[in-house]
């Protein structure tokens, strides 16, 4: 996957990021990987979980026993601009709070989402980008 024009490269440019964007941080806890949070942090505007404006991206990070991914990912769509991305960061497999792929195939497009990459993007964490399906967007 290439980087949009003006993307930071490294991890930062694995996600796509635009320097001028707005990412809603959501999630966030101790076990999650402080790499990807400063790669977000140093290529972008994070903003914290009380941010109530419109948003670029939302970083979410998701575990299996945090609840119900559909409505995670419908409370990530409210701040989200038209053409906006989640990156939905769940424990890669083996790893305590694993979720199955299927598990987040299924909560997509419930949640009005479809599912366009997955990548590597720490020892203990995937990334999945979601995105409005190109007919709502």
């Amino acid at each position: 996957m290439s980087s949009p024009e003006g993307a930071p490269e490294g991890l930062s440019g694995k996600f796509g990021l635009v320097p001028s964007w707005v990412v809603q941080e959501l999630g966030r806890d101790d076990d999650c990987d402080p790499a990807i949070t400063q790669a977000f942090a140093s290529a972008t505007e994070l903003v914290g979980e009380e941010f109530d404006d419109v948003v670029d991206a939302v970083l979410l990070w998701w575990r299996s026993d945090d609840g119900d991914l559909v409505d995670a990912l419908v409370d990530a769509l409210g701040p989200l601009a038209d053409k906006g991305v989640i990156w939905l960061m769940t424990p890669k497999v083996g790893r305590p709070g694993h979720v199955e792929s299927i598990d987040i195939s299924d909560a997509a497009p419930t949640a009005g989402l479809q599912s366009t990459s997955t990548i590597n993007a720490a020892s203990d964490w995937q990334g999945t980008r979601l995105v409005a399906p190109k007919s709502r967007r």
